[in-house]
Order: structure tokens, then sequence, then C-alpha cells
């Protein structure tokens, strides 16, 4: 089997935005979102693309919702292919192939619904300053990488340049409310929905954790996204991919240390290691560090779904 084609943009029709790694596009009265197979680092999108890492993302985010029960309801219709693809997209198949999700177009809630249970990153930084994660008290003493007594719902802003900040619970449902307040369509609560959030989060990071740690792999901390759609409220965008995910090897896990991952935590220390001052224009990435960090994509999905997807094997 040929390998897939490595797509680093797409410009197709009625393009709805362009993210850092995703092109969203209107299809009728849904949307179409396709994982390209840009990579970011420092909130700075690299020139040099990773071959197949959308269709790893897309495939990934479609095992969770098809095998974990607290992630009904979600935001996804079907996933492109050559039996399944919009009408007016059949010329473009050979891009959207595999990578694509059809979608509901959910109101998407202006937070990053973030789970953690380990202290990690920016969490961790936070502790040591505060003894705080987004206003949530934590024991004295934890070191780096710890796993904490239970997991917590830490969530952030969702900045459309620079970087997230961490907000408290309460916090988050003020955003909410007044991003619902123009919608007069959308009787709702903003405290019950963050209610529901939180409560939905933390089942899926549990049901995940459980599936991951008996195959070898711990996450860390990962990143939902929720949305309304008639009332409903979706699990929504990408889910417990390496881009929106910390996953560890449990075999090599050491509290106190840094902790090797399947993410790309790889090329971020590779660019850090560089005199680069983390702005555009991004520095060329050598094809080794890029087939690491590809590699570190493919064992990640074979490990947790039990299937082979290598470039030889992409659709």
């Amino acid at each position: 089997m040929e390998a897939a084609t490595t797509i680093h943009r797409t410009d197709l029709p009625e393009l709805v935005k362009r993210g850092k790694v995703r092109d969203i596009y209107k299809v009728g009265g849904r949307l179409m979102i396709v994982a390209t197979d840009r990579i970011s680092a420092f909130d700075v999108v690299m020139e040099q693309p990773v071959p197949g890492k959308g269709i790893l993302l897309t495939q990934m985010s479609r095992f969770w919702l098809e095998t974990l029960p607290a992630c009904a309801p979600h935001h996804l219709d079907y996933v492109v292919s050559d039996e399944q693809v919009p009408a007016d997209y059949a010329p473009y198949v050979d891009q959207l192939r595999g990578r694509a999700m059809v979608v509901k177009r959910a109101d998407i809630l202006p937070v990053e619904c973030i789970v953690r249970g380990y202290i990690v990153g920016s969490g961790w930084r936070e502790y040591q300053s505060t003894g705080f994660v987004s206003g949530v008290k934590l024991p004295p003493g934890l070191r780096h990488a710890e796993r904490l007594p239970d997991p917590i719902f830490t969530p952030s802003t969702k900045a459309e340049v620079g970087h997230d900040e961490p907000i408290s619970f309460d916090h988050a449902c003020e955003t909410v409310a007044r991003f619902l307040a123009p919608k007069r369509s959308v009787s709702v609560d903003a405290r019950d929905v963050m209610e529901r959030v939180r409560r939905r989060s933390l089942d899926i990071y549990a049901q995940a954790s459980q599936h991951a740690e008996q195959r070898g792999i711990i996450i860390a901390d990962t990143k939902f996204e929720f949305g309304l759609y008639e009332g409903e409220l979706l699990l929504a965008d990408e889910v417990l991919t390496p881009d929106s995910s910390r996953f560890w090897p449990a075999d090599q896990y050491r509290v106190g240390d840094d902790q090797p991952s399947f993410d790309k935590q790889f090329l971020r220390d590779y660019l850090a290691a560089l005199h680069w001052n983390k702005q555009p224009p991004p520095p060329p990435i050598p094809d080794e560090i890029i087939a690491r960090t590809r590699r570190g994509y493919e064992d990640a999905y074979q490990r947790l779904t039990g299937r082979s997807l290598t470039m030889d094997d992409l659709p």
C-alpha cells in the first residue's frame, strides 16, 4: 500500500478557519476539520510537516470517541473515507481520506478543560509558587511529576494569541456566562454547564487512564473542549492525542525527573537547545528529528489502540 500524501496545508472551498494544525471548512450545516501534518512548538508552526501526523491524530481521536462511554455525546459524525465524503469535496478525497472529520457545528465553550493526574508543566510551576493549581489547593511537599491523590480539573483561558492562562472554576463559570449571554436561543445556566463539563472531563480521564495503564502508558494530563449543540453538551475537537495530552511510558516513570514522552516534547527539547528566540521564522528541522517525532506518535497510537498505523499502513 502506498504511503499517505503529506499535507502541510489545504486550500479548499468554504474555508472557515485555519489553526496551527487544523484547517476547518463549512459542509452545509456541519463543519469539516482537516488535521494537516503541520506541527507547532512554542506557538510557532514549523516549516517542515511530520508525514502522516494528521491521520494519526484523527484516528486516535476516533478510537477514543468510539471506545470510551464517557466521550458520548460528542460532535463526530464520520471520518472522511472513499465511501463517505461530502459531495462538494469528493474531488479532494486524496487530501482528506483518514484525516478529516465531519462534525456537528457546536458553540464551543471559551475555556480549555484540563485534567491533571500528575503535577507537571505549568501546573508544577504554579504549585511551586502558590501551592494551588487553577484555584485547587494541593497537599504540600509534592515532587515534580508526582501522581496526585486524585485527578483535578484545572480550566484555563483559550487565548487566540499567546499562551493560555490558568483560571479558577468560578472564573471559568463567569467566562462561560458571558459567552452564553448573547445567545438568546441557549437557555442554560453557565455554572450547571461547567459542573457537567468538570464531571465529564474527570470521567473521560479516568476511563482513558485505566485503558492506557493496561497498555503501559501514563496519561499525565490532557485537554478537552466542549460545545453546546441544540441544548446538548458535546465533547468536541481532538481527544486524548499526543498534541493534547502528555503520554509517558510507564516503565520509565521516575518521580522527580523529567519524563520521556510520546508527544512533541522531543521536538521542543531539540529547539530549546538552539539559539532561537522562539519567534517566527522557525529554524529548519533535521529529517532525523522529524522522523523520531513521528515514531513517537506511531508508537503511542499502536500501544493505545492495539492497531498498527505506520506510514505504510496509512490510507
